[in-house]
């Protein structure tokens, strides 16, 4: 009764949440104050809408940045004087002179609209037309052509900025120059442009959010709409290479990514499936095509169901700009579609002197004919969603100030949500504000370097700024000059470990290889591919996370710490997710293949996961790291789920893993759904509320009943319990019985891994909807008493081949242990009532990098050395 009462309860939230998620552009009249050519819309305590128009003719219908306006009100006072309105809310102060038009000109002053506000305790004047030097940048609309640092300066100006104001400027020019147009309401399909009524008027957004990011962000989806979550599978592997493969090519490499071990999700299918102008074709095709080139593929469908019966997902490469042919397949079906819809196929605007239909999405009819009869047959044989690769004029050429790239996102993404038969998903570029409702993001052509890999950490961090939280960049790069590089390729794919989308792809180079499982280093490749695999419950929890606050999966270390004046100046370092700090290698290394970087820590404990040491907080570290270390950090208290090996997503394992890294107290809400729909919009959804805490000597860890309903959950799952950073405990005891210590690994019994001072404990599969509670008694060196002790010095002398180990006081028990980077035992020795200890290594059969774990009087100390 207990558990149906709390599913009931779950129900009744989810549908209250879901009827606060409808958007509706038209405001609370309530929330809007008139002043003659002027209307302003409070939309929160940090948001006003501001509008002028000297026809007085106001925007209630949605626009491609803004969708809802239907917030609740909140508190707010308005007055005048003989000079001015005034409009105060908890945050802001707007002062308006009646009459006037809002804005000066040469200068921009405060003269007739200004707004104040507080940040951090000083006061902030906001005036039209201000200019803003700290903004904290969001994206840009390609990546084609960067190399190194050289796109940075091109950035778009994002949401964020230091000065704690940004403005939504609807009427203003794009980057690519197209402005926020309207949106009419379509019933059942696809919302349509439209001009707006006013052309010259002004549509401002001000947000006076401070330092409170991680607020304007969210207040910011309110109104822009929500960041949709992507299919479970995207966050698996894709293979892509723009290269001419034939139907047989891709077996072959799916074949040989399953011979090889490498978990894959999506197979990229480049520009080559249609006819592209080969001399081998006759020259038939180019850029633009919409018939599967036969000579290559001959079975189009027979190749796609083969790939889904291999748990592939496929999608198609588009450049959709130069039209439809006449010798492209259903070209004829097209036209008289078309024709029939009263379109006059004789106009230049529509057709060309060739016969060729123009591109014209901007057009309903064109739409709606082009789907039905080009996109359609493909998708009907198992082509799963496209890949829009829009390269050419930026504007439409039919509707005024239409930016292609946007309307392609909305029309591509939104038509294939209205099928509703498969989460929505799209793979294309940036359009400008709004498009973080149109995932995935493409981000184009870059060259090959370790300066471009470095640039792309902060880049994807980024572009958060702007909601856009799922970019996809081409790992290795697109442009490659010279030889292959291992090491290159290898931070890459790393990169991509803890990057939205994990997808390798070049240019048509024959010389450019992305089979990772080609290069000698491909172990390592594939131990990170792996890691990917196992992170996704974790990343796909995050993607809901970002989904309900507007927060991204990577993003900047000033959302957490914006006071920190440190956490603006490390952009190679980002939060992924909520828990876990990555900080990926992004230079070549030394000589010995090992390679130094110094990371900052914010504030707080944090689990160094190549080491599994304890680092305090709020200081900077320099850290030597392997070839197959991947630099990330979680914070304490953190519970980190992990799916057990999987070579694809396809499937939902009845096995978890959780990671508890040392904390007094944490909580994690592992998040589920159907995975491919869109019903976790509407309630299908389950949280697994999972703590841990501290009660003197014991740790407690509990796995909550599950909250809520979707098709498919699994009423039973066993876990693996793995306490990181502890040493041996005493005593485990889950749900009242008391588990033996052995190292077999069955459920009800627990073991310790020493060398990495784990504790693993096994559970059977247990009721979903019951708490499991686990009690570990620890020794009085219990997890959280355990801190890192920098009074030893460990020093080694490469001449001598002995290390020395000096402490600042004589110790009662000491243990000295040495491992290489495999996890091996080298050398372990014990010693008593000792200050100052001289160890022979010349016999130790191993050279590189090795790791010393120095236990001493209930401290612990991990370093590393170079044989």
């Amino acid at each position: 009764m207990k558990n149906l009462l709390l599913i009931c309860v779950f129900f009744i939230l989810s549908f209250l949440q879901i009827l606060a998620a409808e958007n509706n552009p038209v405001a609370d009249p309530k929330a809007i104050v008139r002043s003659g050519d002027m209307r302003f819309t409070i939309l929160t305590p940090e948001m006003i809408r501001i509008e002028w128009s000297d026809k007085q003719i106001f925007e209630d219908r949605a626009s491609f940045t803004v969708i809802n306006r239907r917030l609740p009100v909140p508190e707010y006072e308005t007055w005048e004087d003989e000079e001015f309105l005034y409009i105060k809310t908890e945050k802001l102060l707007l002062q308006y002179r009646l009459n006037s038009f809002p804005g000066t000109f040469n200068p921009a002053s405060s003269k007739n609209l200004k707004i104040t506000f507080e940040v951090d305790g000083q006061t902030v004047v906001w005036y039209p037309w201000k200019k803003d030097p700290l903004n904290l940048k969001g994206t840009m609309r390609t990546l084609d052509g960067a190399d190194g640092e050289n796109k940075r300066a091109e950035m778009e100006d994002g949401l964020l900025s230091r000065s704690g104001w940004y403005v939504i400027d609807e009427t203003a020019e794009r980057a690519d120059g197209g402005i926020s147009l309207m949106l009419d309401k379509r019933e059942d399909g696809v919302d349509w442009v439209s001009q707006r009524q006013d052309p010259p008027a002004m549509d401002w957004y001000f947000m006076g959010y401070g330092h409170n990011y991680k607020k304007a962000l969210y207040d910011f989806t309110r109104i822009a709409g929500k960041i949709p979550m992507p299919p479970m599978y995207a966050f698996g592997y894709w293979y892509s290479k723009y290269e001419d493969y034939s139907a047989d090519d891709y077996k072959n490499l799916t074949l040989e990514m399953e011979e090889n071990g490498l978990p894959q999700d999506v197979m990229v299918i480049d520009m080559d499936w249609h006819y592209s102008g080969s001399e081998l074709d006759g020259g038939k095709g180019g850029w633009t095509g919409w018939s599967w080139n036969t000579r290559l593929i001959p079975d189009p469908k027979g190749l796609l169901n083969w790939l889904h019966e291999k748990k592939l997902k496929a999608t198609l490469n588009l450049h959709p700009a130069y039209g439809i042919a006449p010798y492209e397949d259903n070209y004829q079906a097209l036209y008289n579609d078309l024709q029939s819809r009263g379109m006059d196929l004789t106009a230049d605007s529509i057709i060309n002197e060739d016969g060729t239909i123009r591109w014209n999405l901007e057009n309903e009819d064109f739409y709606k004919a082009f789907f039905k009869n080009i996109i359609r047959p493909h998708e009907n044989i198992g082509v799963d969603f496209w890949w829009l690769d829009w390269q050419q004029w930026l504007l439409a050429e039919n509707e005024e100030k239409l930016s292609n790239t946007f309307w392609c996102n909305h029309v591509f993404y939104n038509d294939m949500k209205a099928k509703g038969q498969a989460r929505p998903i799209i793979f294309h570029r940036w359009g400008g504000l709004g498009s973080h409702r149109y995932q995935i993001g493409f981000s184009g052509d870059s060259h090959t370097s370790f300066e471009t890999l470095k640039f792309e950490t902060y880049f994807t961090s980024t572009a958060s700024n702007v909601g856009y939280g799922y970019w996809s960049h081409d790992i290795g790069g697109h442009h490659q000059n010279g030889e292959n590089n291992p090491e290159l390729f290898l931070r890459w794919i790393q990169f991509g470990v803890f990057s939205p989308i994990i997808r390798t792809h070049s240019s048509n180079n024959p010389d450019v290889e992305r089979r990772m499982w080609k290069y000698p280093n491909y172990p390592l490749m594939r131990e990170a591919v792996k890691l990917r695999y196992a992170m996704v419950p974790y990343i796909y929890t995050q993607a809901r996370v970002s989904y309900d606050t507007g927060i991204s999966l990577c993003r900047p270390l000033y959302y957490e710490w914006p006071e920190n004046n440190e956490a603006y100046k490390h952009d190679d370092e980002y939060m992924f997710g909520n828990d876990i700090l990555a900080a990926p290698i992004v230079k070549a290394a030394d000589a010995d293949g090992t390679i130094s970087k110094t990371i900052w820590l914010p504030e707080g404990k944090w689990y160094e996961v190549c080491s599994g040491e304890i680092l305090e907080g709020n200081q900077s570290y320099t850290r030597t790291f392997t070839q197959s270390d991947i630099p990330h950090y979680i914070k304490e208290g953190a519970i980190i789920p992990y799916f057990p090996e999987l070579m694809d997503l396809k499937s939902r394992p009845d096995k978890l893993i959780l990671k508890f890294i040392p904390g007094s107290k944490g909580e994690l809400r592992y998040y589920e759904d159907e995975n491919d729909n869109d019903n976790y919009e509407n309630g299908a959804f389950t949280f697994t509320p999972i703590t841990q805490e501290k009660n003197g000597n014991e740790g407690i860890y509990t796995i909550h009943p599950i909250e809520g309903y979707f098709n498919g959950m699994l009423n039973e799952r066993s876990y693996d319990i793995e306490l990181l950073a502890v040493n041996k405990p005493e005593n485990v005891v889950v749900n009242g019985l008391t588990y033996t210590y052995a190292n077999d690994e069955k459920p009800g019994t627990w073991k310790y891994d020493s060398a990495k001072r784990t504790a693993i404990i096994y559970l059977p599969k247990i009721a979903c909807d019951q708490e499991t509670k686990i009690v570990v008694t620890h020794g009085m060196s219990s997890i959280n008493d355990i801190k890192e002790s920098k009074q030893a010095v460990i020093s080694y002398s490469s001449d001598s081949r002995q290390m020395q180990v000096s402490l600042d006081k004589n110790c009662n028990n000491i243990h000295v242990s040495l491992f290489d980077v495999m996890g091996k035992n080298l050398l372990s020795d014990h010693f008593k009532d000792a200050r100052n200890i001289l160890l022979d290594l010349s016999t130790i059969p191993s050279d590189g990098l090795c790791i010393v774990q120095l236990t001493y009087d209930n401290h612990i100390q991990t370093q590393k050395i170079i044989l």
